[in-house]
């Protein structure tokens, strides 16, 4: 079996922010919403119903605890957690904080203008509320 190995474009769109026994945790490089990734480490798996049970079980697990956790650090007026894969396959579950009046509300933020990158200060002081809000830390 291949070893795990983070798909490019997540690379490539995400800033890492810690890691538990199955997921990397992953920030969206996107300052126009908190936005957590968790990204099982499982080589070759692409959806949810292919982790065996105790992996599907953590997985569910971890998520739970991020959208409670960004909810709360971010006030949230609602949590959207979803998995999609279109563009992606490797399996990854996006957690993203919204707010009424955030650029896309109450639309969906996918395909929504263009990613606003965090820069400088704002990215370092985003990263580590996430980690400390996360228990990354």
């Amino acid at each position: 079996m291949n070893p795990f190995e983070l798909d490019a474009r997540l690379a490539a769109d995400t800033l890492a922010l810690g890691e538990s026994e199955l997921c990397l945790y992953r920030l969206m490089d996107d300052a126009r919403w908190p936005w957590v990734i968790l990204v099982p480490r499982r080589a070759g798996v692409t959806e949810i119903h292919d982790l065996n049970d105790t992996d599907h079980d953590t997985l569910w697990a971890e998520s739970r605890a991020v959208a409670r956790a960004l909810a709360e650090a971010f006030d949230a007026r609602s949590m959207n957690v979803a998995k999609l894969g279109n563009v992606v396959s490797q399996l990854h579950l996006h957690h993203v904080v919204r707010q009424e009046g955030d650029p896309a509300w109450p639309g969906p933020v996918w395909g929504f203008g263009q990613r606003v990158a965090y820069e400088g200060r704002a990215r370092e002081e985003m990263v580590t509320r996430l980690r400390d809000c996360l228990g990354l830390g």
